[in-house]
């Protein structure tokens, strides 16, 4: 039996016998070949593709994302954003092989502090050419400040979340503590005596979760005028270990150590880790970010009461270091005027707020601040708001070089100090000379 002829073995043969008619379809077969070839990702219709890829984790957040999504899709039929679910606990790995593979998404959620590496290695695009003029002026200069590398800006900040103190409300109420409020806060000294106050009969006024002790520990640093790091006229950072950087980790080293009005078992501790203590009675507080308290609203025993206090002040009142969530655009994106069209319609005031709402945060945007849903007292919205013209970007925000800091000098620093097994002077030892010389080989 004969096999069938190769595909262009038989083009060849029988092409000379093809009527006009046939010619003509096979050049336009041949055309629409080509064209789906250099179609925008792979597609033969002309509609351009957006990944998309989100770090939202909890079930209203991920909700909400992509009810936007699905939203713009139907609105857009030219340009299909497709969603992809990343995971905060391996972004920036998974990010950096990404960019280097040539397969980042078009679209990307992280947070401010792992941009500097990315913006300097080129990796993400300047969103300054792309972005709508209402969106620059509705985010505040402090939070773009977060997403500035240089002359560019490498990121969308837009939603972000103060350090708070989750206290137990009927605790708080039979000791007669003065309950401090955004226009009235308690001062770090202050704060130290109310612990001490509350502890005793194995309880305790508060408990430190400082598994991840350096971004906490450096952001309410700010409060007392503590920075750490400092850039000098030649745009090198060094890291210098002031008085006022001591406030906050002498504070909580006094509380553990001294006044035993904090325990030493939640040291190694995530923020969810306290939680079931918190409920149980043993701690009247604990300091966390804003957005645990959708757990706390999911988890609290029936009849729990619980509130949520502003953060102790210091010299700087209640200044805060924060470090927002992030929108970027990949610089190796083919379609950056579809995708920043994308981010303008994703972080619209009303979108904005629905965004914040579901992962329990604050919008960075002025009008989406302004929504009622974030000034109810119910769940502690209000005291968060109260806070958000008082946050500012995080003391390592632009520094390159600060991920490496902070995992081979900074974390086994302060966990040793917390745990006791060295002191302030060592402390300050470690962060500057151990921390300049690793800061020193990213700014050669």
């Amino acid at each position: 039996m004969r096999t069938a002829p190769a595909l262009g073995e038989g083009a060849v043969r029988t092409a000379p016998a093809l009527r006009a008619p046939g010619r003509v379809r096979l050049l336009t077969a041949l055309l629409l070949v080509l064209l789906a070839a250099c179609s925008p990702q792979g597609r033969d219709d002309g509609r351009i593709t957006l990944r998309f890829q989100s770090l939202a984790w909890q079930d209203e957040s991920v909700r909400a994302t992509k009810d936007l999504v699905r939203e713009w899709n139907a609105t857009h039929p030219d340009v299909e954003v497709e969603y992809v679910q990343g995971s905060w606990d391996s972004v920036h790995d998974q990010l950096l092989t990404a960019f280097e593979g040539g397969e980042a998404p078009d679209v990307l959620h992280d947070a401010a502090d792992d941009l500097a590496d990315f913006a300097h290695g080129g990796y993400l695009a300047d969103l300054t050419p792309l972005l709508p003029r209402r969106l620059k002026e509705d985010i505040p200069r402090h939070s773009w400040a977060t997403t500035t590398f240089g002359d560019g800006v490498y990121g969308v900040p837009f939603l972000q979340e103060p350090r708070v103190l989750v206290a137990n409300a009927t605790w708080l109420r039979r000791a007669g503590v003065r309950i401090p409020t955004p226009e009235r806060p308690w001062t770090w000294p202050e704060f130290r005596r109310v612990t001490q106050r509350l502890s005793g009969n194995g309880r305790y006024g508060v408990a430190w979760p400082l598994k991840e002790p350096v971004s906490a520990t450096l952001n309410l640093s700010l409060s007392a005028g503590g920075r750490l790091f400092h850039r000098g006229p030649d745009g090198k950072v060094t890291v210098r270990f002031t008085a006022a950087d001591a406030v906050v980790p002498a504070t909580v080293r006094a509380q553990l150590a001294t006044d035993h009005s904090a325990p030493r078992s939640t040291l190694g501790s995530g923020g969810s880790d306290t939680l079931p203590g918190f409920f149980g009675g043993r701690y009247a507080m604990v300091p966390l970010g804003f957005s645990y308290r959708q757990q706390i609203a999911q988890q609290a025993p029936e009849g729990f009461a619980w509130q949520v206090l502003p953060a102790p002040a210091g010299a700087a009142g209640l200044t805060q270091g924060v470090s927002p969530q992030t929108l970027s655009i990949a610089q190796d994106s083919p379609h950056k005027k579809e995708a920043a069209a994308f981010l303008d319609f994703l972080l619209r005031p009303a979108n904005m707020v629905r965004l914040a709402l579901g992962d329990w945060m604050l919008p960075t945007g002025t009008e989406a601040l302004k929504d009622p849903a974030l000034h109810t007292a119910r769940d502690g919205w209000a005291t968060g708001t109260a806070l958000a013209e008082r946050l500012t970007s995080a003391p390592a925000q632009s520094v390159r070089g600060y991920p490496e800091w902070k995992d081979k000098v900074a974390t086994p620093a302060f966990q040793e100090y917390y745990s006791g097994a060295i002191g302030l002077s060592e402390l300050r030892r470690r962060l500057e000379r151990d921390g300049n010389l690793v800061l020193a080989r990213y700014q050669r």
